[in-house]
């Protein structure tokens, strides 16, 4: 297959995919008589299986190991899992992090008139040096 069916299967741009051969993420597709890169069917689930981590927020890093595993017929299932989890984890604890932004950011427009004074308790409270909690 080449590059642009490689594309329209997978979802991914041919610039994603040549970056992702240049990382080494995936192996270098063969070149054909015509210069063209050639994939096989197993790079075009490599890069499926890149592309729905992304998704889902595997970092690069994350995905390599994902691949690895893939790749390692002696994997568990168990090391899959527990990425996989530990990614859940951190999903949680960024969707705290933005709960906590959106609440400050709510409680400031709250205290904020809106009006056409130049009082703006908003800038006041960004610019303060203690944190409410």
């Amino acid at each position: 297959m080449n590059i642009s069916e490689v594309a329209k299967l997978t979802g991914l741009t041919a610039k994603a995919i040549r970056f992702y051969e240049s990382k080494g993420i995936i192996k270098e597709a063969s070149r054909g008589a015509n210069g063209y890169r050639q994939y096989t069917q197993h790079q075009v689930d490599e890069l499926l299986l890149i592309r729905r981590s992304r998704l889902v927020g595997f970092s690069l890093d994350e995905c390599q190991e994902l691949l690895n595993l893939s790749n390692n017929p002696n994997r568990r299932s168990a090391d899959v899992k527990q990425k996989t989890l530990e990614k859940v984890s951190e999903i949680e604890t960024k969707i705290e992090e933005l709960e906590r932004m959106k609440k400050t950011l709510l409680d400031l427009a709250d205290a904020c008139p809106g009006d056409d004074s130049n009082d703006c308790p908003i800038i006041k409270g960004l610019t303060c040096c203690h944190e409410k909690k």
